[in-house]
């Protein structure tokens, strides 16, 4: 399928909506972004509203991938580190491409529209992320050219007796 990315799309409610429906079908398809299955669009929505906040106060921005009819089936916030002998280098959160993609490149497109556009923030010279451990998604990212640089063993608790390890992943932009 043809995925099309925008960075810094208009923010309506459409969007809005999109975006929960797609954060709700990856977690409930087990996909590790924030939430445990099962969830709703309304359990979400709180989560989304802090990172659209975030994009009117300039501290965020959004990359949307859209099919052809306009639906958006990935999505990657970027995040600009406020400390200031950190502002060279932003996160990455909320790394989703739609369960029905999975497998067939999206996702790695996805993560080279991230490179692209943090390349065209201004002194940006590094990209962080982290991934919940136990899933296999480390992989994916060494695959898209990052490297874990640090790991807290434990860190997220997805059941009382399931604890699984907080990686670090980092991609230099050259």
């Amino acid at each position: 399928m043809n995925v099309r990315f925008d960075l810094d799309p208009s923010v309506t409610p459409e969007l809005r909506d999109d975006i929960c429906a797609l954060w709700a079908d990856v977690s409930n398809a087990g996909g590790a972004v924030g939430f445990l299955p099962p969830v709703t669009r309304e359990d979400i929505r709180p989560e989304l509203l802090k990172h659209l906040t975030a994009m009117a106060e300039g501290r965020e921005r959004l990359l949307v991938g859209r099919d052809e009819d306009g639906r958006i089936l990935a999505t990657a916030f970027l995040t600009f580190n406020g400390h200031r002998l950190m502002n060279h280098w932003l996160w990455v959160y909320a790394v989703m491409v739609h369960p029905s993609l999975q497998g067939q490149g999206t996702g790695r497109r996805l993560m080279t529209a991230v490179a692209d556009a943090a390349r065209g923030f201004d002194g940006i010279t590094g990209i962080r992320l982290t991934c919940r451990g136990g899933t296999g998604i480390s992989r994916f990212y060494e695959a898209c050219g990052y490297k874990e640089v640090g790991r807290v063993p434990g860190a997220i608790k997805v059941a009382d007796d399931d604890f699984r390890d907080d990686i670090t992943m980092w991609l230099e932009l050259g």
